[in-house]
């Protein structure tokens, strides 16, 4: 029996990214369970979703904490979970380097946009704005600047006269939920080495091969 990945997921909102893990590791697309969900937000409905699956959930607050403070209360919450694999999904904070140093690695995030273009919070607005023809997502190593480290995978998608923000962050999402557990899974499968700024993925199966995909949208390799 293959041994599964403990993955921890921090959130901030809504939490459909950590839906579409919790989900690939229920129908079995994933050698990973998701173990904890943390968040800085009471009210997240991330926390809501985990609860809801039986996965185990902290609420870490950060007022009146500096930002290493608030972290060591969630790198403890990690250790004790003895967590393989961390997925920043919607976190709305900029993690102390302390941290990052510790899970560089084992430490990923995903950005609607293709990097490194539109970082920030506002990923897909800002390409609308910029009048691109084509956006996407990005999941990639998390190092010690924002949305800049090391990219694992990519897919484009294409802009159509017309859109608004909206409709592009719901189209982009979409893609989200196919590249966020797929990189889950190569992480798992022990496919991804970083060289540089570059990550290697080592040859295996394909999930284009294996599962459906959306029309018109375009795959980087490794998925």
């Amino acid at each position: 029996m293959v041994k599964k990945l403990r993955v921890a997921v921090l959130a901030s909102g809504g939490g459909t990214d950590l839906q579409s893990i919790i989900d690939a590791s229920e129908n079995g697309m994933i050698d990973a369970e998701v173990v904890v969900v943390i968040s800085d937000k009471k009210d997240a409905y991330a926390l809501k979703r985990a609860e809801k699956h039986g996965i185990k959930t902290c609420f870490v607050d950060p007022k009146g904490k500096e930002r290493t403070e608030h972290e060591k209360e969630i790198d403890s919450i990690l250790e004790d979970n003895q967590i393989d694999f961390i997925v920043e999904a919607g976190y709305m904070r900029i993690l102390a380097h302390s941290f990052i140093k510790k899970w560089y690695g084992k430490l990923i995030n995903i950005h609607p946009a293709l990097l490194p273009s539109f970082k920030g919070t506002n990923g897909q607005g800002d390409a609308l704005e910029y009048g691109v023809k084509i956006s996407g997502c990005t999941t990639h190593f998390t190092d010690e600047k924002v949305d800049h480290g090391p990219i694992i995978l990519q897919a484009a998608i294409k802009v159509p006269p017309g859109d608004d923000r909206d409709k592009l962050a719901d189209r982009i999402l979409e893609v989200e939920h196919q590249i966020l557990p797929r990189t889950v899974q190569l992480f798992a499968e022990n496919r991804l080495k970083i060289d540089g700024r570059k990550v290697n993925i080592l040859p295996g199966e394909s999930w284009i091969d294996k599962y459906d995909v959306i029309p018109g949208v375009l795959y980087s390799e490794g998925y």
